[in-house]
């Protein structure tokens, strides 16, 4: 038979499966396009006859059948028990990817968005969390949730888990220590090696759980010591699934690079090395990836941002590129980093460093006297940073004119003034476009010399970090306005507005304080910033703003540029920081690709594999700040666990209908005090005033409102605080006394005091990201 006869004329993509197939079968977006024209799933020798696949030619109909096995098995088709194949939206079902919950059951988070589908502990014994399944609506919960039963597994998602070893009476199990996987690994007692008991254990997972059984493994690796120094942050990458370690192929092909930027790298670069370019970093950052000038124009200023080449390093298709890809980003724990790039590059070759050639990519805008982006030109560079500055250098320079930091780095500081005055009028910029702004507390953990923790003190953000955030937001909007100009495929920054049913609740919510919020359906940032300015001076001001914080979205790495909600941008992208985050890459990639003048449909990316890039970039985003939160988090518990029965004062951070969660003072540690603490009365949880409200005494318990606890237990396992509620200290500002807020009145007014009677200042969290607080140990910079 020739191909043309093999091949059904009526499927869109017959050539493709010709060029791949000596003996071509219908594509699968035929079969898809089929089984929805018929409207009713078909067995396999009806699907045959619907794409025209002859039963007599074995050959191709075995292949059909193979095809359709992969299809199920790939959660495009179900079969149903009669054995014939069906569309999952027609038969009602969800694919999608378990979202497990330390109280036992969980979440199909759907891969085609809508609302997740609650699965009960039953069903969740027959899965773990990460696991992709095809799950059936079966109606709805107690709560109004819709809730499912699983119909089919389509992927096992964990081979491997790291948790603590139990040994009871010649029976051995391990507990998972991603809280996220509510069952216990069963040990044979032939799959132990040389463990011990309580030792945190590495283990493989030999069968996976099923309606009848739980998971069975077996031990391949002894990590350590439970409590040993540094173990919660090993527990932490094993138990999310970073990648920690290189290949050997990446080895070797890292080998192939040099130290050194070469004469050839040189080739078609724009020569800034006479340039007073500088970085502006934490104390102890090792990894530059930006560097900024600013030079005063005619009716404005000259602002470039050049950023490390990382692409120029790592090309499409190497192990470079493969093992940065999976990483997604780089992760950034208390005094630990698992890093996107290999240390030769993430520190060295593609680092800004101080007074040596670094490969570049630049961003060269002008600005007008309004902070208005004019126009903007992308080039490759080579530079040579002339000074290596922290932020609390650069504050005090601008801050006080009789600094001997301004002598010392005379030959920069006419830079470091024009970034200020164009900083000054960038901020203003940023107040009149409504960029949302929110309080909040950024905290930094201090160790002592054994690696436990000495204190946590709050981060301080001064001008310099502020400075340093309005230059990359201007690259990142001038880098998105480009590549959208160009019509080429990228992942943008896309933060959407709030959701229909959170808006409801804020509204709400707002309507107990007398506030409106404008907008309809769809109100911007700057009706979220009126709302701010309307609760600027009132004692209620953090209650109000943290309530609108909760209800954003997520932030997220898509295709179709949706803008950016919080900064209020209609294009946005990331384009400042490839060493570590990896959807900056792929922004390095687009704009070479312009510069080659060649089409667009010759990009190594299309909109659909940017779809499937950004998906990734998010999950692993998530992941980042899944595993670093439970570092930090079994370090807390550690922390407090040796401070039972002590007193704190603390704000209510979360209502639930449980009880409150509370950040004691001056700790910055969260703690759980139970609804049974709250004394002799039911209470009652109200979603949209996020408080919990006494049905007979009428006392209200809400958001930002202090109150005093005891320190009663500790469950490090689990990681769980839970404290003793001894009173209540928000109080009338006119009797001092214990004030009874109800819901259809307002907070009275008054400050929230510390200590010392000092008004609080809470800090501004700017909605871009924030710098590293020092070195391989620092946060990386904030999300926007």
């Amino acid at each position: 038979m020739t191909t043309e006869k093999q091949t059904d004329l009526n499927d869109p993509h017959a050539t493709r499966e010709a060029e791949k197939y000596d003996n071509p079968i219908p594509s699968r977006e035929f079969i898809l396009q089929t089984l929805e024209e018929l409207q009713k799933p078909l067995r396999l020798f009806e699907v045959a006859k619907a794409v025209n696949v002859d039963e007599d030619d074995e050959e191709r109909y075995e292949a059909l059948s193979r095809r359709l096995k992969a299809m199920v098995r790939d959660g495009q088709l179900i079969r149903n028990r009669r054995g014939a194949f069906g569309l999952l939206k027609k038969m009602d079902l969800i694919k999608g990817r378990v979202l497990g919950h330390p109280d036992g059951f969980g979440f199909v988070v759907p891969d085609e968005g809508g609302k997740d589908l609650f699965l009960s502990e039953k069903e969740m014994h027959k899965i773990l969390h990460g696991d992709r399944v095809i799950a059936s609506v079966v109606g709805e919960d107690r709560r109004g949730r819709q809730e499912g039963i699983i119909v089919e597994v389509t992927e096992h998602c964990t081979a491997q888990l790291l948790g603590r070893l139990s040994l009871e009476d010649g029976m051995a199990w391990v507990r998972p220590d991603n809280n996220r996987i509510a069952q216990d690994v069963f040990i044979p007692q032939d799959g132990l090696m040389d463990a011990k008991e309580d030792q945190i254990v590495l283990v493989e997972i030999l069968h996976q759980p099923s309606a009848r059984s739980g998971p069975i493994g077996k031990v391949v690796e002894v990590v350590g010591d439970y409590m040993a120094p540094g173990m919660e942050i090993d527990s932490a990458i094993h138990a999310h699934g970073i990648p920690n370690s290189w290949s050997d192929a990446l080895i070797a092909e890292l080998d192939q690079i040099g130290d050194e930027v070469t004469e050839a790298d040189l080739e078609g670069r724009k020569d800034l090395r006479n340039l007073q370019l500088v970085t502006i970093d934490g104390a102890d950052t090792k990894d530059f990836d930006d560097a900024v000038f600013a030079k005063r124009r005619k009716n404005g200023w000259k602002l470039i941002v050049a950023i490390a080449d990382v692409s120029h390093y790592v090309k499409p298709g190497t192990e470079l590129d493969k093992e940065a890809l999976k990483r997604g980003n780089s992760v950034y724990f208390p005094q630990r980093v698992v890093p996107m790039l290999p240390s030769k590059l993430s520190d060295g070759l593609c680092s800004l460093n101080p007074h040596v050639d670094r490969l570049c990519m630049v961003a060269d805008m002008a600005i007008d006297e309004s902070g208005k982006l004019e126009r903007t030109q992308f080039y490759q560079a080579v530079m040579n940073s002339k000074a290596r500055l922290t932020y609390t250098q650069v504050n005090e320079m601008v801050t006080d004119a009789n600094s001997p930091l301004r002598s010392e780095y005379s030959e920069q500081i006419e830079n470091v003034d024009t970034l200020y005055e164009l900083f000054k009028v960038l901020q203003k910029a940023r107040e009149e476009r409504g960029a949302l702004e929110f309080d909040t507390t950024e905290t930094r953990i201090v160790f002592d010399d054994e690696r436990k923790i000495k204190e946590i003190v709050p981060v301080v953000r001064n001008d310099a970090h502020k400075l340093i955030e309005e230059c990359m937001l201007m690259a990142n909007v001038a880098t998105a306005r480009f590549l959208k100009w160009h019509k080429m495929p990228i992942v943008y920054r896309v933060h959407e507005s709030p959701m229909e049913d959170r808006l409801q609740n804020l509204r709400t919510f707002l309507a107990d304080f007398g506030l409106t919020l404008n907008g309809g359906d769809t109100p911007t940032a700057q009706d979220f910033a009126e709302v701010a300015a309307q609760v600027e001076d009132k004692p209620y001001k953090h209650l109000v703003q943290t309530v609108m914080l909760r209800s954003m979205n997520q932030a997220v790495y898509h295709p179709e540029n949706k803008g950016h909600f919080g900064l209020n941008y209609e294009n946005y992208t990331h384009f400042t920081s490839p060493i570590r985050r990896y959807p900056d890459l792929l922004v390095h990639r687009a704009i070479r690709h312009v510069w080659s003048k060649q089409p667009i449909s010759d990009f190594i990316y299309d909109d659909a594999k940017m779809v499937e890039m950004g998906q990734h970039c998010s999950d692993t985003e998530r992941r980042a700040d899944d595993a670093t939160r439970d570092a930090e988090t079994f370090l807390k518990c550690e922390f407090l666990s040796h401070r039972l029965g002590e007193e704190y004062e603390a704000v209510i951070t979360a209502a639930t209908n449980f009880g409150l969660f509370v950040e004691m003072d001056p700790l910055y540690v969260e703690g759980l005090v139970h609804i049974t603490e709250l004394g002799d009365d039911y209470f009652h949880y109200d979603n949209a005033r996020h408080c919990l409200k006494g049905e007979r005494t009428g006392k209200v318990y809400r958001l930002g409102d202090r109150i005093k606890v005891q320190v009663a237990q500790v469950n490090l396992d689990e990681r769980k605080v839970d404290l003793r509620f001894i009173e209540s200290l928000t109080e009338s500002e006119d009797t001092g006394e214990s004030e009874e807020v109800r819901e259809d009145s307002a907070p009275a007014e008054g400050e929230s005091q510390d200590d010392n009677g000092a008004k609080k200042k809470p800090r501004k969290k700017r909605y871009y990201r924030k710098k590293r607080s020092g070195g391989k140990s620092s946060k990386p910079k904030a999300k926007s």
